[in-house]
C-alpha cells in the first residue's frame, strides 16, 4: 500500500512539473506585449526591424534562445548588432516560468510561411544542404534530439544573417554556447555569401 501511495505521489509530482514546464499561454499573452512591436502580434516577424518570424518555431528552441539572451550567451558579441537589441527584451522575462509562459503563448500563433526574400541557385543549394540533413532533416523540419531547430517556413533573410554570424564568430563563439559551437564549423562548409544564399534558397523550396 505504501509503495502504491509513493508511486502515485511521484506520478502526481511529475505531472505537475510537466504542466509547469509547459507554461501558461494566458499568462504568456500579457508578457508578449513587449514582443509585439518588433515580432508582430502573431509572431510573423518584421524584416524592417530585423525581427524574425517566431511563429511556427519549436517551443524548446524558443525557450533556449531566450535563456541564452538572458545569460549573455547571445546578444553580447560586438558583431551581433541586432542581438544586442534583443538581449534587454529577454531581460523583461523575470524567470524560467515567465519564459515558459511566453513561449506557450507564441506556439498558439498560426504558422504561416512568409514570402521569400532570398534569391539564389536552389539546385546548388540542394547539394550544399546535404551537410545539413543529418541534423536539420531532409525537409528542414528540425530535430530536438539533435538540438537542431526547424528551418523551413521561417524568415529566410534571418537564416542568411545567422549563417554569416556563425561564420564570423558573432554567434557560436561564446564559451557556454554548446550547440552554437556545433553549428559554427558547419557554417564554414559554405564558402561565401553566394553559397549561403543558395542553401537558403533551397530551404525555401522545401516549404512548398
Amino acid at each position: 500500500m505504501k509503495t502504491t501511495l509513493r508511486l502515485t505521489l511521484l506520478a502526481l509530482a511529475f505531472a505537475a512539473g510537466t504542466a509547469s514546464a509547459a507554461g501558461d499561454a494566458a499568462a504568456g499573452k500579457a508578457l508578449y506585449g513587449t514582443c509585439t512591436a518588433c515580432h508582430g502580434p502573431a509572431g510573423q516577424g518584421n524584416k524592417a526591424l530585423n525581427a524574425p518570424k517566431i511563429a511556427g518555431q519549436e517551443d524548446w528552441y524558443l525557450a533556449r534562445q531566450l535563456h541564452n539572451y538572458k545569460k549573455g550567451i547571445r546578444g553580447t558579441h560586438a558583431g551581433d548588432t541586432y542581438g544586442k537589441q534583443m538581449a534587454p527584451m529577454a531581460m523583461t522575462l523575470a524567470d524560467d516560468a515567465a519564459i515558459a509562459n511566453v513561449v506557450a503563448y507564441i506556439v498558439t500563433f498560426p504558422d504561416t510561411a512568409p514570402a521569400a526574400t532570398v534569391t539564389g541557385d536552389a539546385a546548388n543549394g540542394e547539394k550544399l544542404y546535404k551537410t545539413c540533413i543529418a541534423c536539420h532533416g531532409a525537409k528542414g523540419e528540425g530535430n530536438k534530439a539533435l538540438n537542431a531547430p526547424k528551418l523551413t517556413g521561417m524568415s529566410d533573410w534571418y537564416a542568411v544573417t545567422q549563417l554569416k554570424h556563425f561564420k564570423s564568430g558573432a554567434r557560436g563563439s561564446h564559451a557556454d554556447d554548446t550547440y552554437g559551437k556545433q553549428m559554427a564549423p558547419m557554417s564554414m562548409t559554405l564558402a561565401d555569401d553566394q553559397a549561403i544564399m543558395d542553401v537558403v534558397a533551397y530551404i525555401n523550396s522545401l516549404a512548398k
